[in-house]
């Protein structure tokens, strides 16, 4: 097994999901019929950041690398406390784009939505010290909805981490920092942000609580500009949208490798309700960072071989939410105690000799040039839900030659945390319901939705 005493070798395995949609939805079609719009991955056709002189394994190559700092964005941390924004970094960890619009007349912006972050925030001017971005920067002055949030406003106290700033300390500022140490700092405040669907012209939305940040750092990309966060915490565009869309988001990852302009979905309202036959549930589990999205994992299956948790996770002395589902990682993180044994099950049912990643980052790996490659069955087993994974997906092509099992082992240092990624949750519609506190898997075949 592959040690992971450093989580940084190990972070090399996460990607982040970030989601390119255009647009703008209303709240009236939101309550009465909800809306869908596109997800583009950042390796797609139809992204900045493609290069078709790139084969599909150097691209995952790449996209190991790029979350080198994954791991440390759930990592607690001084400055992360209940309602804390925490957001992700497109150039190490965003796997899709996201194109919306915010302001009056709109301006349009290539963010990062993510459910491992809240607030939504952009580089604005005047930047007194902003990273390199291709396109220039919003202006708030040219904006005739932009509007600073007051200082003792429910806006600036439902985020950690504000102050009082400006002449006369009346206004907000925000200063958020990651496990990382990205930052972002500058002006809370309110304006239109413009969404759309996949059906419907764009149609404001007012009033919406932004970051202007006037000064960011981290390891950036040029061709976008902030976040878009999709957690639980107040300030998220979830909590922001709030009855309009009854709580409820969901999404369908198409797999990394399929080919042709297919785009994976994201579903808000009624159009994220997950029923019908395969439909299963599990309770979200609250805890003291309310961001994330924790689920409680029992055992995992490989075959008809079963593996079951045998102590509570490191991240608290509960068993009960011991795993975090995450659209922004890649690579599936288990516990500790319970990868040996895993890893074991799936070698039992391959009959072929393991070789060395190429990559130098994960644990099991075989060499085979083939795309027929197939893994064995693997389920994992949440509290009410047995989620049955593609075993397209389970596996992940590292070179020409080589697949790598797509899972790998949480750290035994104190904080570490386990990952239920998205290479897992692909060609799965996976529906999140905030109010009941539920989460939704179906499998789905994500390439004909």
């Amino acid at each position: 097994m592959a040690s992971l005493h450093s989580l940084l070798s190990f972070a090399a395995l996460a990607t982040t999901f970030s989601i390119a949609f255009l647009c703008s939805f209303s709240l009236i079609e939101a309550s009465n019929g909800g809306f869908s719009v596109d997800l583009i991955h950042r390796d797609s056709p139809n992204s900045p950041f493609y290069d078709p002189s790139e084969t599909p394994s150097q691209r995952i190559a790449k996209a190991l690398r790029r979350s080198i700092n994954r791991v440390n964005h759930f990592k607690p941390t001084s400055s992360l406390s209940t309602n804390a924004a925490q957001a992700d970094i497109i150039s190490n960890r965003g796997e899709y784009l996201l194109k919306y619009s915010v302001g009056t007349p709109p301006v349009q912006i290539l963010g990062i939505a993510d459910t491992g972050s809240d607030l939504i925030w952009l580089q604005c001017k005047p930047c007194s010290g902003c990273y390199k971005q291709t396109a220039p920067l919003f202006d708030p002055t040219r904006s005739r909805t932009y509007k600073e949030v007051s200082c003792s406003s429910s806006q600036c106290q439902s985020l950690e981490g504000t102050s009082c700033s400006g002449s006369d300390e009346s206004s907000c500022s925000y200063s958020v920092s990651y496990g990382d140490q990205s930052f972002s700092n500058g002006d809370l405040a309110v304006d239109t942000l413009t969404l759309g669907s996949t059906t419907s012209r764009p149609v404001p939305l007012p009033k919406t609580i932004i970051g202007c940040g006037h000064n960011n750092g981290g390891t950036f990309n040029a061709n976008g500009s902030g976040i878009v966060g999709l957690g639980g915490g107040a300030v998220s565009l979830v909590s922001q949208l709030d009855s309009s869309i009854d709580g409820k988001f969901s999404y369908c990852l198409i797999p990394l490798t399929s080919q042709g302009d297919t785009r994976s979905k994201l579903n808000f309202g009624s159009n994220a309700v997950v029923s019908g036959s395969g439909a299963v549930s599990t309770p979200i589990v609250p805890k003291d960072i309310d961001t994330f999205y924790y689920l409680t994992l029992e055992a995992i299956s490989v075959g008809r071989k079963r593996i079951e948790l045998t102590k509570p996770s490191q991240f608290d002395d509960l068993a009960e939410g011991n795993i975090i589902i995450d659209s922004g990682t890649t690579l599936t993180i288990l516990p500790s105690d319970l990868y040996p044994d895993f890893e074991s099950a799936v070698k039992a049912e391959i009959d072929l000799a393991p070789t060395e990643d190429p990559t130098g980052v994960l644990s099991l790996c075989y060499e085979s040039s083939s795309d027929d490659f197939r893994g064995p069955s693997i389920t994992a087993h949440f509290t009410g839900a047995d989620v049955n994974l593609s075993s397209s997906t389970t596996f992940i092509r590292v070179d020409e030659q080589v697949v790598c099992l797509a899972f790998v082992a949480a750290s035994d240092e104190p904080g570490s945390i386990s990952i239920f990624g998205n290479l897992a949750q692909s060609n799965v519609l996976v529906g999140y319901d905030v109010v009941k506190k539920t989460v939704s898997f179906k499998p789905t075949d994500c390439t004909k939705l």
